[in-house]
């Protein structure tokens, strides 16, 4: 891992924690032993009652919830977190919480499943919109979701052919077969959130009834001993087994025999060396399309996410509020996400869209100061400068890069000079670094016209986008609005949203927009979380506040959400997602006061 600038305490006199002890890796017989296990369990846990799975499930509830702490702290210290810094916040957020939080919706589908009541999770919740499509909400789902995620929804658009009647069919088909034979699936971890591995192996267990392997990412293997404690009744019954080590254990369980499906999270070229190998023998077999494995493999693989920003009457407090929604949608976890916002699209004829940058540069500025813990953060560094030389560098430490003038089109040939591709629109960053771009348009719906089809057209990837739009310029657009979510071709979409934030919804599947070629695989293939396990998911779209309470009645909106915790600049993060994760292992109405208060302080 190269050496990284640490970055500047944020309060008082914090110091940087000590990076949690090293794993040792797993060796092959290691790994041979674990497989061979798994397959031994295969067929039971496949036709394991119901019942009997959720009692596991309920066993891992707690168990996450007694080692949440220990997750979060391991966590916040490789990634450079002192104790008492609000930013760990974001490691309960994307750690302890969203896998917590998945199991109570996981429980109640499964429930459903075993009752043959599937139709009752829908039932009232569904529309077909003009064009055939069938749109499902999925969130709010009960009281509790409409008081703590106030102003706040969740649906799911199903894939062309689904119908309301036919929509029940298509939900947890695995339960629908009477003894499914077993099958033993290899999770290829992330490195960057500590739940996504996790969370693809529930995914794995439950939608999919697959035994698992977990191979940990080298970068956070040191969550290993934590997940031992959180997966302990499976691993005791014969259902999950975890690994670690680098490349050679990778590719010793990729070509193995008793492994029947693979899912990966990382880059196209990790999905891509998997499937055709590496070096020229790989690329002529990627050229040809003659995989080296037959073995399925799915996968969740990042891109180019935009951030769109449609205009309207905003107010200065309105941008101001929007700038530190940019600046968290970058600067979470230090950049490095496949979902974070890489192209900012902003209005060319828009009045406020010099006011909105120099916000977003402030913004930014002030969120400055992290440890760029990721290895090849230095390498990627180097090639955004190099592609970029005149970028502006932000925050003491200079750890944040802003890119303010990228033309949408350099020449009639193509993207850029002689028609070669533009770097910010077809590489991922995967660091702190904002790319800034301004289309055409005479009004919101001519520039939301030419929004859409610039993502959909010009930048790599399909795993999700944002769109930042007032509430009353959607009202101006009516129909038109929903119809430019329509056409945008990515796996989530959020409205006044991080799309980062649908990782994060139960409810919501997570993945590429569907119909990627093996060959060009872009973001990815298939789903994980989409806890109502349905079969034919097209796209999330999640649905957000555009201000804050009480400045939102001015908006036009009723909801009563503060600013979100998730903000990089909410001082009350790690308190309010603390009870929020504690809420969510044990829902009671007793430990909504406290949450509450916590949340309207931040």
């Amino acid at each position: 891992m190269p050496t990284q600038t640490a970055a500047a305490p944020r309060t008082g006199a914090m110091s940087i924690p000590e990076a949690p002890p090293s794993v040792p890796p797993s060796s092959t017989a290691d790994v041979d032993r674990s497989l061979a296990d798994l397959r031994a369990h295969a067929d039971e846990w496949a036709r394991l009652p119901i019942r009997d799975k959720v009692k596991l499930l309920w066993k891992l509830r707690r168990a996450a919830d007694r080692a949440a702490g220990a997750w979060v702290t391991a966590a916040s210290a490789a990634k450079g977190l002192a104790k008492g810094d609000p930013l760990r916040g974001e490691e309960w957020s994307s750690g302890p919480w969203a896998f917590i939080n998945y199991l109570g919706p996981l429980e109640k589908t499964l429930r459903a499943a075993e009752r043959g009541k599937l139709a009752d999770l829908v039932d009232g919740k569904t529309r077909t919109r003009a064009d055939g499509q069938v749109v499902a909400r999925v969130m709010p789902d009960g009281l509790y979701d409409q008081l703590l995620f106030s102003g706040f929804a969740v649906d799911v658009w199903m894939q062309p052919g689904v119908t309301e009647a036919s929509l029940p069919g298509t939900m947890a088909t695995f339960y629908a077969e009477k003894t499914p034979a077993g099958k033993v699936a290899v999770v290829l971890g992330a490195g960057n959130i500590a739940s996504i591995a996790p969370l693809d192996v529930l995914y794995k267990l439950f939608a999919e009834g697959q035994v698992v392997l977990l191979k940990f990412n080298p970068v956070n293997e040191y969550l290993a001993p934590v997940f031992e404690d959180v997966f302990a009744d499976f691993i005791r019954a014969g259902y999950v087994r975890l690994a670690t080590g680098g490349v050679s254990v990778g590719e010793h369980l990729t070509r193995h025999a008793e492994v029947d499906e693979i899912h990966v999270t990382g880059s196209a070229a990790t999905h891509d060396a998997i499937v055709y190998g590496t070096g020229p023998d790989g690329q002529k077999r990627k050229a040809a399309d003659t995989p080296e494995i037959e073995t399925r493999v799915t996968s969740e693989l990042g891109g180019v996410s935009p951030c769109v920003v449609v205009p309207g009457p905003w107010t200065a407090a309105d941008l101001a509020f929007q700038a530190e929604h940019v600046a968290t949608q970058k600067t979470h976890n230090a950049g490095f996400n496949c979902i974070a916002s890489q192209v900012l699209v902003l209005p060319e004829s828009w009045d406020q869209s010099d006011d909105f940058l120099h916000a977003v540069r402030r913004a930014l500025r002030d969120a400055a100061g992290r440890t760029a813990y990721y290895p090849g953060a230095d390498d990627r560094a180097a090639a955004l400068r190099a592609a970029y030389p005149t970028a502006e560098t932000l925050g003491a430490t200079g750890s944040l890069t802003l890119i303010p003038d990228v033309p949408a089109v350099r020449d009639a040939s193509g993207d850029g000079a002689s028609g070669e591709p533009e770097y910010a629109f077809t590489t991922e960053f995967f660091a702190s670094a904002l790319a800034v771009t301004r289309l055409p348009g005479a009004d919101a719906a001519a520039f939301l016209d030419a929004a859409v089809d610039f993502c959909n057209d010009r930048l790599a990837g399909t795993l999700g986008m944002s769109i930042l739009i007032h509430p009353k310029t959607i009202a101006e657009l009516g129909p038109r609005f929903e119809d430019a979510v329509a056409r945008l071709r990515y796996g989530t979409v959020g409205v006044n949203a991080w799309s980062g934030v649908g990782f994060l919804i139960a409810q919501a599947a997570w993945g590429a927009f569907p119909g990627h070629e093996r060959a060009d695989i872009q973001s990815g293939t298939g789903v994980v979380h989409n806890a109502l396990l349905f079969d034919k998911p097209q796209k999330t779209v999640v649905w957000a506040p555009f201000a804050p309470f009480p400045r939102s009645v001015l908006a036009g909106e009723l909801h009563t959400s503060p600013r979100p915790p998730w903000f990089v600049t909410n001082q009350r993060s790690e308190a309010t997602m603390q009870l929020l994760t504690r809420f969510a292992a044990a829902p009671s109405p007793l430990k909504l006061p406290g949450i509450f208060a916590s949340a309207l302080r931040g």
